[in-house]
């Protein structure tokens, strides 16, 4: 079964997690960035939709390059209920192959592609799901995780 990468980062408040911080399944989302309108609607139905995490015993983390500062922002604004990872150098985002081409308003650049993670307590990548849509994607991991 393959891996999800080793991974040392710093929560909006400045703490540190790592892969022996995941005590059962998790999800890890990443996502280009705070504030925005996908990654607002992603995130706020996460946040709507924690408790059904919880209570499969999911934990649910975001990622993305953004600073803790713009975190925190970004948390106490939409009252987001997770803890979000701080991967400024793109270091997890690269391990994870989660950058690449990508179509933003009909032009081809490089950059962080939607991709969720559903690993286990050992790190196992339990489902991998590529090009997530904002709106689907809640949904989809429930989805995924009932049927486990």
């Amino acid at each position: 079964m393959e891996k999800f990468p080793k991974f040392r980062l710093e929560n909006q408040n400045g703490e540190i997690v790592t892969n022996d911080d995941l005590s059962g399944t998790t999800v890890i989302y990443f996502y280009p960035k705070d504030n925005t309108p996908g990654c607002t609607t992603q995130a706020c139905d996460l946040r709507d939709n924690i408790t059904s995490f919880n209570d499969l015993g999911v934990t649910v983390y975001g990622v993305s390059k953004d600073s803790k500062e713009s975190h925190q922002k970004f948390i106490e604004k939409q009252d987001l209920n997770f803890d979000l990872l701080v991967d400024e150098n793109h270091e997890l985002a690269k391990a994870a192959r989660v950058i690449g081409e990508k179509n933003v308003f009909g032009k081809l650049t490089v950059g962080l592609i939607r991709t969720t993670f559903v690993i286990d307590k050992d790190s196992n990548i339990l489902k991998r799901f590529d090009k997530v849509s904002p709106k689907k994607h809640v949904e989809q991991v429930l989805e995924f995780l009932k049927e486990g």
